[in-house]
């Protein structure tokens, strides 16, 4: 997930830890090219989008089992909301800070690679050959309570699981769009998919008056999905 663009060089905010969560006492390569490897054997799904939607029920349901505060994110809460069953390349998680170190953990146990990766708003595991970005800064703000609390429980393929609320996703991935990150193409089937579960004022006012997220507005005005 590119929530937070690639041109982003985060400043440590007061209270948020300095989070290496998924690194053991010694530094932990990159996972190697077959992320399978590590992991219990499994059955890979030949559909890319069957394999992304068993590694969400995978993790979802070991986050759920074990109590953590998370909700689904991206494509596939997209999807979990009536939106297309066009997935993209990952499944996304958001979690609080707070609970990274917890979560890689639980990850861990049930036998898949957890790693850290360069960015630091985020820890990486891979499930049934599929990456598994478990995000705990969305946008460039702290995923907070709040927004987890809000989210909702549906059915993900048969396993309920707490998925975003149409409103903050469709804020995550409008408030992150840049000069270096301005993928519209992937927001917009979200956008006419879920446009009339979104709060679109406070999507507006959250944005603020950011100019790709303005652009973004423009288009969708022009289009007539708001």
């Amino acid at each position: 997930m590119t929530q937070n663009g690639d041109d982003v060089t985060l400043v440590r905010r007061p209270g948020v830890p300095d989070l290496r969560p998924a690194a053991p006492e010694s530094p932990e390569p990159a996972p190697p090219q077959d992320p399978q490897a590590d992991e219990p054997p499994q059955e890979l799904p030949l559909d890319r989008n069957r394999a992304i939607l068993e590694a969400a029920k995978q993790v979802g349901a070991l986050l759920k089992r074990k109590g953590h505060l998370f909700a689904l994110a991206g494509s596939v809460a997209a999807y979990a909301h009536g939106g297309e069953k066009n997935l993209q390349h990952d499944v996304d998680f958001a979690i609080r800070p707070e609970d990274a170190d917890a979560v890689a953990a639980t990850l861990r146990e049930a036998g898949l690679t957890v790693y850290t990766p360069p960015e630091d708003w985020l820890i990486k595991a891979t499930c049934f050959g599929q990456p598994v970005d478990i995000i705990f800064e969305l946008a460039h703000r702290p995923v907070g309570a709040d927004m987890l609390e809000r989210a909702e429980e549906l059915s993900v393929d048969s396993v309920r699981m707490p998925v975003l609320a149409p409103t903050d996703l469709l804020w995550s991935l409008i408030a992150a769009f840049s000069e270096h990150h301005c993928d519209f193409g992937a927001a917009l089937p979200i956008a006419r998919a879920l446009r009339e579960k979104v709060d679109w004022q406070r999507v507006r006012r959250e944005c603020g008056d950011a100019p790709m997220p303005a652009a973004f507005f423009f288009l969708l005005e022009r289009l007539n999905v708001i």
